[in-house]
């Protein structure tokens, strides 16, 4: 009995180590570490700003830049830009996540109250960003707990080194401090410049994409929150009441308008010089300035060899949609958001379940479908059987030559070769044997970011 309850205290001694160790970072307090004092440098870069530490807040975030914005408001009501943090460790694609264990960093707009800051975290410090949100329910999306931490290691979370997320956690303590309530996150795929627009026009993800894209330039315009909304399983963005639409005779939605038309426009001048790609990650990536100077620990190294790959796919038409007038939409007759519009934004969508084949490897990640496409009214009666007229049975006495051998799977040398030109490609995102789609075609590898170490 002595001698178990010896390796008991032991066990629970190593433990206890174990536990400090997790805790333990750089040169930065072990204790009280969610009330570290913001440095003299912060603050003398928030007074030249014309903000004080307890200001409003706003975060947004990028994740092909791999950088996220730290903004305070000013005495106007405008919020100013303070500092753009390079992000050490991000996870998954560009793109929304979806479902729980997919290692997709969220994309949209979220919500974080004091009650999500956690100054106990394993990661150092950390917050909750709020996902799952209205329209993540709205939409059937599962997971939870997606934070903005330190460590360097990401599993879906927007993950800073620990000396940024201390100086992050004590920007945003302040603020709740000064008496704000809230703190809007907004989490985007990458910077929606015409060029970008234009480069992904044919990724499946562009309609959610336009959709964020609504509430980035109401900010862009206005330097103020956007005031969202989730009805009908979308983004609302500036509604009036309880309107399922944005208010037509607020300035605001006009300027965003003349914005979005002058985007538009911008993006059809690039499309012909531009090729429609995917841009596809072993798993996630990094700021340059990571790469540069690499930080030990970082989660996944062998994914982040070689960049990201940009995959052509199949053009679609121009992304510009018609928007109608100003004056029409003022004289529309706005549509209530009902009872039932209302329960949708609060609860999971019911799906059915269906009887599909499952999709390829490669398919889930390029996107796409593998169910063949609805015939159309002429197809469909090109389709018809046309009756012909009997004729007499013919005996074939001669034999049939042998079937000809079927050419090289192209699309299959074409996985190879990512597979191998890419380092560590085969243990994350290859692993099993993949093939390109049909439509889509490999059109280089690179390292857009990258320096030479």
């Amino acid at each position: 009995m002595t001698v178990i309850k010896g390796i008991r205290t032991g066990v629970a001694a190593l433990a206890l180590m174990a536990l400090a160790g997790c805790q333990e970072s750089g040169n930065l307090p072990s204790s009280n570490r969610h009330n570290i004092p913001l440095s003299p440098a912060m603050m003398a870069t928030l007074s030249e700003k014309g903000v004080t530490s307890r200001s409003p807040m706003l975060i947004r975030a990028y994740k092909q830049e791999s950088e996220l914005e730290v903004w305070k408001m000013n005495g106007a009501g405008e919020y100013v830009l303070v500092k753009t943090f390079p992000m050490c460790r991000w996870s998954g694609q560009l793109g929304p996540k979806k479902r729980e264990g997919d290692r997709q960093v969220p994309e949209g707009f979220y919500s974080i109250t004091p009650g999500q800051m956690n100054p106990n975290s394993s990661f150092f410090l950390s917050f909750n960003v709020g996902y799952p949100n209205a329209y993540d329910r709205a939409n059937g999306r599962t997971g939870a707990y997606i934070m903005v931490h330190g460590a360097c290691s990401s599993m879906g979370c927007f993950s800073m080194t620990d000396q940024q997320i201390a100086e992050i956690y004590g920007l945003a303590r302040e603020s709740f401090s000064g008496g704000q309530a809230s703190i809007q996150m907004q989490s985007y795929p990458f910077r929606f410049t015409p060029q970008n627009m234009a480069k992904y026009r044919a990724d499946p993800n562009m309609p959610f994409w336009k959709m964020l894209k609504e509430g980035n330039d109401s900010f862009e315009v206005t330097k103020r929150e956007a005031r969202v909304s989730v009805c009908e399983r979308k983004y609302v963005f500036n509604a009036k009441g309880g309107v399922c639409a944005p208010d037509a005779a607020s300035p605001v939605v006009s300027a965003v308008a003349a914005k979005a038309r002058a985007d538009e426009h911008k993006v059809a001048e690039l499309i012909p010089s531009t090729p429609a790609v995917r841009r596809m990650y072993g798993d996630g990536d990094q700021h340059p300035t990571f790469k540069r100077n690499p930080v030990a620990g970082v989660s996944q190294p062998d994914s982040l060899v070689g960049g990201p790959v940009e995959v052509a796919v199949a053009d679609v038409a121009p992304i510009a949609t018609p928007r109608p007038a100003a004056s029409k939409l003022a004289n529309a007759t706005p549509r209530p958001l009902t009872a039932k519009a209302s329960q949708t934004a609060e609860a999971p969508a019911a799906e059915k379940p269906q009887q599909q084949a499952q999709p390829s490897f490669f398919r889930k990640w390029i996107g796409g479908s593998e169910q063949p496409a609805e015939p159309t009214a002429a197809t469909a009666e090109a389709a018809k059987p046309v009756a012909a007229p009997a004729a007499k049975p013919k005996v074939d006495t001669k034999a049939k030559p042998a079937a000809k051998p079927k050419p090289a799977d192209k699309t299959a040398d074409a996985a190879e070769a990512l597979r191998d030109a890419r380092p560590g490609c085969r243990a994350f995102c290859c692993a099993p044997p993949c093939a390109l789609p049909a439509d889509q075609t490999l059109v280089k590898i690179h390292d857009s970011s990258a320096p030479s170490v």
